[in-house]
């Protein structure tokens, strides 16, 4: 047992001092994330209580689920999934047909309460080592679909909640996590570029048409709006929560609600350069956190395709202004990065429990000590 235990002893101490290292990192990260929201609001009279409480849901809904994840690794993300659920039939908006008092932004926000419910269902189905309940968690996660497209009248919605349950089967037959979190870093770092290349109009006379069509001129105006703002604020930004007083596109909206329905362009326009790229750090950082996580690496590319669904949804939406969505966001990264207390005591091997090898029980008995006859 000599040599095993001291490898096992040295495997769980080198994954205790990565996820020290991830967590430290995240609190870094979002503490800067609310002190610079602090500044921009301070420079430019804003209001940065709506970042403020962002950053309050995130690390709320992260602690919980770290703690729900490691005593409840199956129970905990099925229970999310359907509280999920039960959260968004219960909102107003969801009637189907067009709302006259909506604000633009709740379709958003009931697309990533789907996208992150069917995320959750998933995860749960890897968790499990049972057949029956791997296959009846899988089928929650296409329920929850259909109930976005039958129910919620959520096409967008549908397509994202098949885009992670397609994900999620593929990750089973992947070796690597780390292709897999390249390949997501790659799908998010695409959307932005669109989406700044279209508020810029850098983009061909017809694809920019087909884009526009599809997201609504009012959207690509606001869009504009928060990039000329930027320009003239560059650094610090104009303030949080300040875009709707100074675009002339959201006061002219029917139902303001004074965002420009886009997270990145929304930190561009009221904090700056610094805003961005400290939003860009908290994705990069729940990625590096799945990345070193001790679950399997289906939950972990399965929960990291459901958030970058979801980040997708946020960059041309107004999701992440709505507290259920940062909770439950940061709720699923926490039950992908806990460890089990069941778990191997190493917590770095990437295979399913049924795939790692056995222990081995038949080693030599030690030779008895020989005494004086």
């Amino acid at each position: 047992m000599g040599a095993t235990g001291i490898t096992s002893a040295a495997g769980a101490g080198a994954d205790g001092d990565r996820r020290r290292l991830s967590d430290g990192a995240g609190v870094v990260v979002l503490g800067a994330c609310a002190v610079w929201a602090l500044v921009s609001g301070s420079v430019h009279g804003g209001r940065p209580e709506g970042a403020l409480l962002a950053v309050l849901a995130v690390a709320a809904g992260y602690a919980a689920g770290r703690i729900c994840g490691a005593l409840l690794p199956v129970a905990a993300p099925c229970a999310a999934a359907l509280a999920g659920l039960g959260l968004a039939l219960a909102a107003p908006y969801l009637a189907p047909g067009p709302q006259p008092g909506v604000p633009l932004g709740h379709a958003g926000a009931t697309t990533a309460l789907f996208v992150l419910c069917a995320g959750a269902a998933c995860c749960a189905a890897w968790a499990t080592p049972v057949p029956l309940l791997r296959l009846a968690l899988r089928l929650l996660g296409v329920g929850i679909t259909l109930t976005a497209l039958l129910i919620a009248d959520s096409p967008a919605g549908a397509a994202l909640c098949v885009t992670v349950l397609l994900c999620s089967l593929a990750a089973g037959a992947m070796q690597s996590r780390g292709l897999g979190i390249t390949g997501l870093l790659l799908a998010a770092a695409l959307t932005a570029g669109t989406i700044w290349a279209v508020a810029e109009s850098a983009l061909p006379d017809g694809l920019a048409m087909t884009l526009e069509g599809r997201l609504t001129p009012q959207r690509v105006e606001l869009w504009r709006d928060a990039v000329r703002m930027a320009g003239e604020e560059p650094l610090l930004g104009v303030g949080p929560g300040r875009f709707g007083e100074l675009s002339a596109t959201a006061a002219a909206v029917p139902y303001p609600d004074g965002k420009p329905h886009s997270a990145p362009l929304q930190q561009l326009a009221e904090q700056g350069v610094v805003g961005v790229v400290l939003l860009a750090a908290v994705y990069g950082w729940v990625l590096h956190a799945l990345w070193r996580s001790a679950r399997s690496t289906p939950v972990v590319l399965t929960a990291g395709a459901a958030l970058t669904a979801v980040a997708g949804v946020a960059a041309v939406g107004n999701a992440l202004s709505f507290s259920t969505v940062t909770v439950g966001a940061g709720l699923l990264s926490g039950l992908a990065t806990a460890r089990p207390l069941t778990e191997h005591p190493s917590g770095g091997d990437d295979r399913l429990p049924a795939e790692r090898p056995y222990p081995d029980t038949h080693r030599p008995l030690k030779e008895p000590p020989r005494g004086d006859w």
